[in-house]
C-alpha cells in the first residue's frame, strides 16, 4: 500500500507542476500606450533680487500652458511681487495673439503655440521691454508608426532691451546693454526621437541689473512658444519565464528549436507526460512486488 500511495503522490505532484508551469507561461499580448501633447506660450523661471540683496523673489509664471485635449487663447499676463514697486501688479506679457493648442486623437498627438505682436517685461524695467517679437510659433506632431515632426518659425529680427537684433540660424545671439544687462537667445530648438517631438521658438537666458523699483538683479530663463508630443504606441509584452524556469539560450535560432522538437517528436508537454509515465510505472512495479510477497 505504501508503494501505491507513494506513486499516486508522485503522479499528482508531477501533473500539478506541469499545469502550473503551463499556466504561468502565458501568452504574449499587446499593450496600448496613450499618446500625449502639451504647449505653452510663455514660461518664466526668474529670480528677482531686491536692492538689499537679502530678499529673493522668484518669478515663475506661465501663460496658456495646456495638456491634451485642450486649448487656450489669452493675450495678457500680469504678476505681483512683494517688495517690487510696492507690490503693485506689473505686466509680464502683452500680445495681440497668444494661443496654445494640444490634441490627442486616435493614433495622432499634436500641439502648437503661437505668439504675435508680443512684448515681454521684467520687474524693475517698466518702460524697457525684455523682448519684442512680431510673430513666432512652434509645432509638434507625433503619429504612431511615423517619424515625429518638430518645427518652429521666427521673424527676421526681434528687439531685445531696446536693441534691434537680426536673427540667424547660425547659433545663439547675445545682446549686451551697458548699465542694464545681457540676454542670450537660443533660436528654434527642436528635438525628436522615435516617438516624441519638442520644439521651442525662443529660449532666453537673462541677467539684468535694473536698479529701479527696488530691483537689483533679475536672472533666469524665459521660454516662448513651446510645443511637445508623444505618439500613441502599441507594444507587445513578451512571454516571460518565471523564476527558476529554464529558458532557451539567446543564440539558439527558432529553426534549431523546431528541429530539436521534430527529432524527439516532443512538445511543451513532453517532460510532464514522461514524468507521469515514470510514476505510473513505479506504481505498477510496487503492486507486483506486493503481490509476489503475499503469494510467498
Amino acid at each position: 500500500m505504501s508503494a501505491r500511495r507513494w506513486a499516486a503522490v508522485a503522479t499528482a505532484t508531477v501533473l500539478a507542476a506541469g499545469s502550473a508551469a503551463l499556466a504561468g507561461a502565458g501568452s504574449a499580448h499587446a499593450t496600448e500606450e496613450e499618446g500625449s501633447a502639451g504647449a505653452v506660450v510663455l514660461r518664466t523661471g526668474l529670480d528677482v533680487s531686491l536692492l538689499n540683496k537679502t530678499v529673493h523673489a522668484p518669478l515663475s509664471v506661465t501663460l496658456n500652458e495646456v495638456r491634451a485635449p485642450h486649448s487656450a487663447r489669452q493675450t495678457a499676463l500680469t504678476a505681483t511681487l512683494d517688495g517690487v514697486d510696492g507690490g503693485k501688479p506689473f505686466t509680464v506679457l502683452r500680445a495681440e495673439v497668444a494661443e496654445a493648442r494640444a490634441t490627442v486623437e486616435g493614433e495622432r498627438a499634436e500641439s502648437s503655440a503661437t505668439l504675435a505682436k508680443a512684448r515681454v517685461h521684467l520687474p524693475g524695467l517698466p518702460l524697457l521691454g525684455l523682448i519684442e517679437v512680431e510673430k513666432i510659433s512652434s509645432r509638434a506632431v507625433c503619429e504612431a508608426g511615423r517619424t515625429p515632426l518638430a518645427s518652429a518659425t521666427l521673424p527676421g529680427s526681434v528687439t531685445v532691451l531696446g536693441k534691434h537684433v537680426k536673427l540667424t540660424s547660425g547659433g545663439p545671439s547675445e545682446v549686451k546693454v551697458p548699465g542694464v544687462g545681457e540676454v542670450r537667445l537660443d533660436l528654434s530648438k527642436t528635438e525628436t526621437t522615435s516617438r516624441t517631438a519638442a520644439a521651442t521658438a525662443l529660449h532666453l537666458k537673462v541677467s539684468v541689473n535694473p536698479l529701479k523699483l527696488n530691483v537689483a538683479e533679475v536672472e533666469g530663463t524665459v521660454t516662448l512658444a513651446e510645443a511637445t508630443c508623444e505618439a500613441p504606441g502599441v507594444g507587445v509584452e513578451p512571454q516571460g519565464a518565471r523564476a527558476g524556469e529554464a529558458v532557451a539560450p539567446a543564440d539558439q535560432e527558432p529553426a534549431e528549436k523546431e528541429a530539436n522538437l521534430a527529432e524527439t517528436g516532443g512538445d511543451a508537454m513532453t517532460p510532464y507526460v514522461a514524468a507521469g509515465a515514470v510514476a505510473l510505472l513505479a506504481l505498477g512495479g510496487g503492486a507486483v512486488a506486493v503481490s509476489r510477497r503475499r503469494r510467498g
